[in-house]
């Protein structure tokens, strides 16, 4: 998913550049959104990821 951020920020970066500023605010926002969703997963993995069960045998 940040694969997909990433891309959408160099499109806008790229959009913007050359003067495309609808398609420059439209990609920004994409990958703004992405982005907070992959931070957000990422946050949840680290909360929920350390709980394993381990048994002693």
């Amino acid at each position: 998913m940040i694969k997909w951020a990433i891309t959408f920020l160099v499109l806008a970066l790229l959009a913007g550049l050359f003067g495309f500023g609808l398609i420059a605010n439209l990609s920004f926002g994409i990958a703004k959104i992405l982005f907070y969703i992959f931070i957000a997963l990422f946050v949840i993995s680290l909360i929920f990821g350390g709980r394993t069960t381990r048994s002693r045998t």
